[in-house]
Order: C-alpha cells, then sequence, then structure tokens
C-alpha cells in the first residue's frame, strides 16, 4: 500500500516559517515526481511546487522566493519550507506523488493545515 503522511502545519504569524514534510511508504520517493498542492476553504486545489527525479524544481508565481521544497531520500521525504508567510498561504497542504513508470497515477497525502494570522 502507498501512504504519503504529510506533517508540520500549524497556526503562524504572517512573516514567520513553517516547515511541512511528506513521508512515504510503499514506494521510492526518490523514483517519483513530488510535490505539494494547497487549498483554501471554497477555493480550487492549487499547484505549489514540483521536484523531479532529478532535483529539479518548479514553483507557482505565487510562492517563488518564499518557498523551497526538497528531497530527504534517506528517509524517504519530500518537504517544503515556507518562509515569509502571508494569510493568503492559509489553506490545508497535500503532498503528492506521481511514479515515473506509471503515467497517470498520483498518490496525495491527507493534508496539514497552514494558518497564516495578520
Amino acid at each position: 500500500q502507498v501512504q504519503l503522511v504529510e506533517s508540520g502545519g500549524g497556526l503562524v504569524q504572517a512573516g514567520g516559517s513553517l516547515r511541512l514534510s511528506c513521508a512515504a511508504s510503499g514506494i521510492i520517493f526518490s523514483m517519483n515526481i513530488g510535490g505539494w498542492y494547497r487549498q483554501a476553504p471554497g477555493k480550487e486545489r492549487e499547484w505549489v511546487a514540483t521536484i523531479t527525479s532529478g532535483g529539479t524544481t518548479y514553483y507557482a508565481d505565487s510562492v517563488k522566493g518564499r518557498f523551497a521544497i526538497s528531497r530527504d531520500n534517506a528517509n524517504n521525504r519530500v518537504n517544503l519550507q515556507m518562509n515569509s508567510l502571508k494569510p493568503e498561504d492559509t489553506a490545508v497542504y497535500y503532498c503528492y506523488a506521481r511514479p515515473l513508470t506509471q503515467i497517470g497515477t498520483n498518490y496525495w497525502g491527507q493534508g496539514t493545515q497552514v494558518t497564516v494570522s495578520s
């Protein structure tokens, strides 16, 4: 069974930082595209960041320069460092994995709440 478990969410003041982590089981995360989406109440889920198996990173314009996605292959994790947080970043953050050998398949975590106060 493939399982992704996010952790690290919480309540922070604007300008603060959080580090989210996505721990995978049932897959080797380094052999998957990994990344993060987020969803605010009443809004569609939006893409935040992606990291390829080769370590190339991509970011949504709204978080570029503030967020950093990385891999911790020793612990089979993908992390998201979030700095200079804004109230607009408030959302449930979801980790995903996309197998390179199984096109069209996405694995999702359960989500972790991030709340940024003014």
